[in-house]
């Protein structure tokens, strides 16, 4: 017999060794069934059980992480709430901010959280969040937000000395000099890679790097430049996921 989406959702934890309940994982399927019917494009997947693997057990892999953890955690251009709102779901005692540039989509994420104490919402980018909450997150998140070099320069500010970037990275990231210079740039450790299999026959990677030092005050430089003039040049230049 076939099993439902939440059952799948309950099995790919399993293998992860990641806890969940059948009601968590019931109420992580409700919401991607509510996303669904939002009436602007969230997401290109519109069937719950590919959304199932490739958005809920993708975040899910990032709780597999121990730098990922609380009490603050901010993540980075949150979209429709993937890994924000699962980790905000799942994880309580951690105060989530979602950062997302996007009015409509912050709606959306707004609309979803509103039963979640722990959650709030910025309307804005990483550059200007950091340029008024420097250094205030324990962890950021960051899942295919922007190419790793670019990711690292817009986390460092946000991110205290002592705490983590948690990114989402693609195979041709996974061994870029270019992300170890950066990194070393703005005061991070080198990125440690961790392989993970969120369901059957996905290669995905999370790079984990700790926070040494505070960057310089030239960081955050202004909006968009990480992306259009990275710190360094990477010879994979792709995002997370």
């Amino acid at each position: 017999m076939k099993r439902g989406p939440a059952r799948e959702l309950l099995a790919r934890a399993e293998v992860l060794g990641v806890g969940l309940t059948p009601e968590q994982a019931g109420a992580l399927v409700a919401l991607f069934d509510r996303l669904l019917l939002e009436p602007q494009n969230l997401t290109a997947i519109e069937d719950v059980a590919d959304a199932v693997d490739r958005h809920l057990a993708d975040s899910l892999a990032g709780l597999t992480c121990p730098e990922l953890s609380g009490p603050t955690l901010a993540d980075l251009g949150s979209g429709g709430g993937f890994p924000g709102l699962v980790i905000a779901m799942l994880r309580p005692e951690i105060t989530v901010t979602l950062v997302e540039s996007e009015r409509s989509k912050c709606e959306w994420l707004s609309r979803a959280s509103a039963n979640l104490p722990n959650v709030r919402v910025v309307a804005d980018r990483s550059e200007s969040l950091a340029k008024r909450h420097r250094e205030a997150f324990v962890t950021v998140t960051a899942r295919a937000v922007a190419p790793l070099v670019a990711t690292i320069e817009l986390a460092a500010p946000l991110t205290a000395v002592d705490g983590h970037l948690v990114a989402w990275v693609a195979d041709a990231a996974r061994n870029d000099p270019a992300a170890t210079e950066a990194a070393h740039m703005v005061g991070f450790d080198a990125p440690v890679i961790h392989a993970v299999e969120p369901f059957p026959g996905a290669r995905r990677y999370l790079a984990t790097l700790r926070k040494r030092e505070a960057p310089s005050a030239r960081y955050p430089r202004r909006a968009g430049r990480a992306s259009a003039r990275p710190l360094v040049a990477s010879p994979s230049g792709v995002a997370g996921r």
